[in-house]
């Protein structure tokens, strides 16, 4: 648990996850409802499939299911986030890929700051979906100079919590003492704040340029807009919502259902209308939409192949459906072109998967060799194949999921494509490449088969 008297980073992000969904249920009790739903499901499934249970058990994937959470903020300026990116780092959380939602009509571009290693996964695998601000997307000279005025002159960590980040840098951790510390202050960053730093005409303005301009802009810090479980079957949660009455979005974001799930599907409850005191002379009242409950289904990580692929028939679903009624269908037949079954991606290097060696057969009577391939293999039956879970995200289902929840004025047309470099300028450092992430875990649990058998191999003909 700890290493020099110091809390392992994975405890801290524990710490931190638990406080946070704790904060989170007690500003938007819906949120609550939703954990309740979600467990409700997860139950029902696991009883009714066993063998969906057990390859979970097997893969380490059950004990995190009920703690597995991701968040989602949007910062203003490269300040902001270069600090995120030391904060997370105490928790073990590194920036892992970058997304640019402008292609989609999203003034932003973002990473994942989450655990990286396979252990720090079955731990906790919290993730946090961090956007900056693109001011240079506000058409308006005098507004983006406002904007960037009214950012420049926020704080969004306390002190404390920047002295205790200083201090986990220098010391290599925290103590017990000091991680609950940072904990508490560190979760101030995150806090809904239901007074504006502006009056009601700049938010107005800034809600015109772009609904989630205003929502960055225009508050003391980032509130976190949504906390998200996983759910086995986002289909029975999709449905189960508006049967509680909880007013969902009107279709599942991401890849349509399959036997074999891939990437992220995901839905949510709509956004809050929330009561907000504006800055004037006389406090004027008004309201803000932001915060949602937002669910997920993981499937499998789909190597770059197996991307280009899904990319493709999505765009080609998007040009199939004449409205929104027939995207879902359009949607299921553009997708019956990639394969549904977990052998059929593994043999056409659409998706990863981790390697075991099935201890149902012990020994064997023809020698393995060490240049094996994973097909010969799999195919006498000597190891098992799981697929790896994505733990990434997809800058159009996030954005699809940012434009329900801020109504038809969050559509807007972008044409400046991404700028990664500005991006890791802003970041600090570069963000890691999440494909080679997937490459590097697959690889080294085939390499673990190879170790494993050769030792089977000996110990049986001696």
């Amino acid at each position: 648990m700890k290493t020099n008297a110091f809390v392992e980073p994975d405890d801290v992000r524990g710490l931190f996850s638990r406080a946070l969904s704790g904060m989170y249920k007690a500003e938007v009790p819906q949120y609550g409802a939703l954990l309740d739903l979600v467990a409700d499901i997860n139950a029902k499934v696991l009883l009714e499939s066993k063998g969906l249970a057990d390859g979970l058990r097997e893969a380490g994937q059950l004990d995190r299911l009920d703690v597995e959470r991701h968040g989602a903020i949007r910062l203003g300026t490269a300040d902001e986030l270069a600090v995120m990116r030391r904060l997370f780092a105490v928790m073990g959380m590194r920036a892992v890929g970058y997304y640019d939602l402008s292609e989609a009509g999203v003034p932003v571009h973002a990473t994942a700051f989450r655990p990286v290693d396979e252990s720090s996964l079955k731990r906790n695998p919290f993730r946090v979906f961090t956007s900056l601000l693109r001011l240079e997307l506000i058409d308006d000279a005098a507004l983006r100079q406002r904007a960037a005025k009214i950012l420049a002159e926020r704080s969004i960590f306390t002190p404390r919590c920047l002295e205790l980040i200083g201090r986990a840098e220098r010391d290599g951790g925290l103590s017990d003492q000091l991680a609950q510390e940072f904990v508490a202050q560190a979760l101030q960053a995150f806090r809904w704040h239901s007074e504006a730093t502006v009056d009601i005409e700049t938010y107005r303005q800034l809600r015109a340029s772009h609904p989630l301009i205003a929502d960055v802009v225009c508050f003391k810090g980032p509130h976190i807009n949504h906390l998200t479980p996983r759910v086995l079957d986002i289909d029975q949660a999709q449905a189960a919502m508006l049967g509680r009455g909880i007013r969902a979005k009107d279709a599942i974001e991401g890849p349509p259902k399959r036997k074999c799930p891939i990437l992220l599907r995901q839905t949510s409850f709509l956004a809050l209308e929330e009561p907000i005191r504006f800055q004037a002379a006389q406090a004027v009242d008004g309201t803000h939409t932001a915060r949602f409950g937002e669910i997920e289904q993981r499937g499998c990580a789909l190597t770059p192949k197996g991307r280009a692929l899904y990319d493709d028939l999505l765009k080609a679903a998007w040009e199939a459906a004449r409205d929104a009624e027939s995207k879902a269908s359009a949607l299921a037949r553009a997708f019956e072109a990639f394969p549904d079954d977990a052998r059929a991606l593994q043999r056409q290097g659409l998706a990863y998967f981790r390697y075991s060696v099935d201890r149902r057969r012990p020994g064997h009577p023809r020698p393995v060799s060490a240049d094996a391939s994973v097909d010969e293999l799999l195919d006498r039956g000597l190891v098992r194949a799981e697929p790896l879970v994505y733990e990434d995200f997809l800058p159009v289902s996030a954005a699809g999921i940012f434009r329900s929840n801020l109504g038809s004025e969050g559509a807007a047309h972008y044409n400046v494509g991404g700028n990664r470099k500005a991006f890791e300028a802003a970041l600090g450092t570069s963000v890691m490449n999440e494909f080679a992430l997937y490459e590097a875990a697959q690889a080294a649990s085939l390499e673990e088969c190879k170790r494993e058998l050769a030792h089977v191999q000996f110990t049986a003909s001696n």
